[in-house]
């Protein structure tokens, strides 16, 4: 998606996982975005270390937060799909502890952060909008946490891949039992604290037991239920969420 798109004609507002949002609300949006801004597949959106004046929008595509430590080993925070709005998760003026990279080729539609201030000024309810982003990201993030910490192997592929699949098909990314995810085995490694053994024989198993195929690019589902029940998987809510 390389041809600037205007706010009031974002293709992602015909979802319902989004909130509608007022006339003079989106006209403020139009002018709080700068431009759009075209990121290949495997390149920074942001590095670790850098201090960035701007917040984006991702308007199609797949991204990833991830930290690193000194020798290589790589955290992946959270996976990004279209509407998520980054750019929040380091202090205002501060250097990002965290680095962004693109899984596909991703358009960002890209906000000064200096103009953010005017967001807080002039329209609360955006400003609220921004609020609740930031305290839904942290759910999720305690999600995380728990797969990580408690749940099995196969319970965190499960989950990992459920919530996935389930926010692809709510942003439009896919239809039926499928959807495009560009994320190797690495990344689902380096997103629940497995070893590449333990993930590739743990995605192994669910595919002998019929319930998922991840293959070149694609994820299919064989059966949504049973492979709910083995992840002991609970729905996070899926409110319809604001857009910026």
């Amino acid at each position: 998606m390389s041809s600037e798109v205007s706010c009031a004609n974002c293709p992602l507002r015909r979802h319902a996982a989004f909130r509608p949002n007022e006339a003079a609300e989106i006209a403020f949006i139009e002018r709080f975005k700068s431009r759009q801004r075209s990121v290949s597949a495997g390149a920074s959106i942001l590095r670790e270390g850098e201090r960035s004046d701007r917040l984006y929008t991702i308007l199609s595509g797949w991204a990833f937060r991830h930290r690193s430590l000194g020798d290589g080993r790589r955290q992946i925070l959270n996976f990004l799909l279209p509407g998520d709005f980054v750019g929040l998760q380091q202090e205002l003026d501060h250097d990002a502890m965290h680095g962004i990279e693109a899984l596909s080729d991703v358009t960002l539609c890209v906000f000064p952060r200096q103009r953010l201030w005017h967001l807080y000024q002039e329209f609360p309810s955006l400003a609220y909008d921004l609020t609740w982003l930031c305290a839904h990201e942290e759910l999720i993030v305690d999600e995380n946490l728990l797969s990580v910490g408690r749940r099995s192997a196969i319970e965190r592929i499960g989950m990992l891949l459920i919530h996935l699949y389930k926010r692809a098909a709510s942003v439009g990314i896919g239809g039926g039992d499928a959807i495009p995810l560009p994320i190797g085995q690495q990344h689902i490694a380096d997103a629940l604290g497995l070893s590449l053994v333990h993930t590739n024989k743990t995605l192994r198993r669910l595919h002998t037991l019929g319930l998922v195929e991840l293959r070149g690019g694609t994820l299919r589902i064989g059966d949504l239920a049973r492979l709910q029940r083995l992840a002991d998987y609970h729905a996070l809510p899926l409110h319809a969420r604001p857009l910026i």
